[in-house]
């Protein structure tokens, strides 16, 4: 019954920024992790950013300072804002979700996917 329906992304130029947003439709049992990963053809999936039971995010590497996760829970929304976007960004964007978690820790695995939103940097 749960589903993750994901919006936004789109195209822009290096060093522009874009949103990503992640509604959940059902019920998640608490406490629940939540995920942002991304894949592209050429790299396995990656973490982009995990967040904990009580909402607190931790970021890879090479997205700190420029991305900002944050959960709006009165509208069951997850939403994940990127500035100075890189065209190393592009990629497949996924949200996701795991219940009975407090803590996913980098290699946690989930349960419930998005279906992926598409994020294009180029000039």
């Amino acid at each position: 019954q749960v589903q993750l329906v994901q919006s936004g992304g789109g195209s822009v130029q290096p060093g522009g920024s874009l949103s990503l947003s992640c509604v959940t439709a059902g019920y998640i049992p608490s406490p629940y992790c939540m995920a942002w990963f991304r894949q592209t053809p050429e790299k396995e999936r990656e973490g982009v950013v995990i967040i904990d039971s009580g909402g607190a995010a931790e970021y890879v590497h090479s997205v700190k300072g420029r991305f900002t996760a944050s959960k709006d829970n009165a509208k069951n929304t997850l939403s994940l804002q990127m500035n100075s976007l890189q065209p190393e960004d592009s990629a497949m964007y996924y949200c996701a979700a795991r219940p009975y978690c407090y803590y996913p820790g980098w290699a946690g695995s989930y349960t419930y996917w998005g279906q992926g939103t598409q994020v294009t940097v180029s000039s």
